[in-house]
């Protein structure tokens, strides 16, 4: 893509409503832009992040044995007074009345209505395990949105959810997807902890939250130095680690996953039975694994970024290589950018072209904000020499030569 032909409206100045360093370079980037308090626009970088998140999702899941659905983000109320939540979560839900006098609420989460969904198809043990999963939207009227992406009224979560015929099946598939999640977060450049956790209004008997350490982060945990256990922090709380003797450390984090074993709660409240291999009927045995996708961004930011700007992961950022031609008004330069930049697209690697007509500062200022992994700079000492630089983004390290070693080292660089 060329730069000219996109819009990534970067800003010089961080803006004064950004309260976390993600907040603020993710306004400063051009990747969202916030229409009011708590509700964002993803402008074309946010975009590409955001897909190729869902694409590490999307994999991890299949790889698991989940298939993916999508459900309504319009929900009757009468399924939420039936599984007795409409009460729990009430000040947070958006609700309204429709024409034919409805009342409807904008989905906060789908428990209830997968589970009205997969009554209405399963009857026998024979039909089951299965686990179904989701990418979406959904809506809650947050009191205080704050942080951006990270506590918003409108945001984008993964939410699955297994159907076995006993404890044993759920088992399995809870494990399934803790081991799911972790190939997500460490494929995302994530460094996170997993905590046992309280199951709150989602309900049932075994919960863990993945945590990601954040200065501005909403949580606190209680984090061992030495062997990385952790756990939720309480006032009460012992500081002592059971297993190490060492004082534990209070560590920000930011909540990233959680996965639920929510057993027959939402299956015996909502009549979603099955008729097992005696011939009796059983409530249909549930778990539910969430992810927050947009939160992500976040979180990824926090921890991948310097002064200069972010630093994405690989497999995260919105383009493999950024070529920066230095000075799109020499003949030279800018020919030999094009011709790098077909080359690659040629190649399906996917490229940003900074072709504006702006001083060399400005674009190497926007380069490593933007933070993509790596960088082709063509300037001055190709029109002498020519020779081009490759720049990894993450550690700054630069390597000048020729445009074909630069373009082999750059293939090595993307394939690892």
């Amino acid at each position: 893509m060329l730069w000219s032909k996109t819009f990534i409206p970067t800003l010089k100045e961080t803006p004064q409503e950004a309260e976390s360093i993600s907040h603020q370079l993710m306004l400063k980037a051009g990747l969202v832009r916030m229409l009011m308090a708590g509700v964002y626009s993803y402008l074309p970088l946010g975009l590409r992040v955001l897909n190729n998140i869902e694409k590490i999702i999307r994999a991890e899941m299949e790889a698991a044995g989940a298939a993916e659905l999508l459900l309504p983000a319009l929900q009757p109320k009468e399924l939420w007074v039936k599984s007795g939540r409409d009460t729990v979560i009430a000040d947070v839900m958006i609700e309204f009345i429709d024409r034919r006098g409805r009342h409807i609420c904008l989905g906060p989460t789908h428990e209830e209505v997968i589970t009205e969904l997969v009554k209405s198809y399963v009857s026998s043990y024979r039909q089951l395990p299965m686990v179904l999963y989701q990418i979406q939207a959904k809506f809650r009227d947050e009191i205080r949105p704050r942080f951006g992406l990270v506590r918003s009224c409108e945001f984008i979560m993964k939410d699955a959810y297994s159907f076995d015929k006993d404890q044993q099946g759920l088992d399995k598939n809870y494990q399934a997807m803790h081991q799911a999640y972790k190939r997500i977060f460490s494929r995302c450049g994530l460094d996170f902890l997993t905590v046992a956790a309280d199951s709150g209004v989602m309900g049932g008997s075994v919960s863990h939250e993945f945590m990601v350490g954040a200065s501005d982060g909403e949580d606190i945990v209680l984090l061992c130095p030495q062997c990385k256990q952790a756990k939720p922090f309480k006032d009460e709380t012992k500081l002592t680690c059971p297993e190490c003797g060492i004082i534990l450390q209070k560590t920000n984090t930011l909540e990233v996953g959680h996965i639920f074993q929510l057993g027959t709660k939402y299956s015996a409240a909502l009549g979603a039975n099955f008729v097992d291999d005696k011939g009796k009927q059983q409530p249909v045995i549930m778990g539910c694994y969430g992810i927050g996708v947009s939160r992500l961004i976040a979180a990824i930011i926090e921890q991948n970024h310097d002064k200069d700007g972010i630093i994405w992961p690989a497999e995260i950022s919105p383009y493999q290589v950024s070529i920066i031609a230095l000075d799109v008004t020499d003949e030279l330069i800018f020919k030999k950018a094009l011709e790098i930049y077909e080359k690659l697209k040629a190649e399906g690697i996917e490229v940003l072209l900074d072709d504006r007509d702006e001083r060399a500062g400005v674009k190497f200022k926007d380069a490593d904000l933007l933070g993509i992994s790596t960088q082709i700079v063509i300037g001055r000492e190709f029109s002498k020499t020519g020779a081009i630089e490759l720049k990894m983004r993450r550690d700054n390290n630069k390597i000048t030569g020729k445009a074909e070693e630069i373009l082999g080292k750059l293939k090595e660089v993307l394939h690892g």
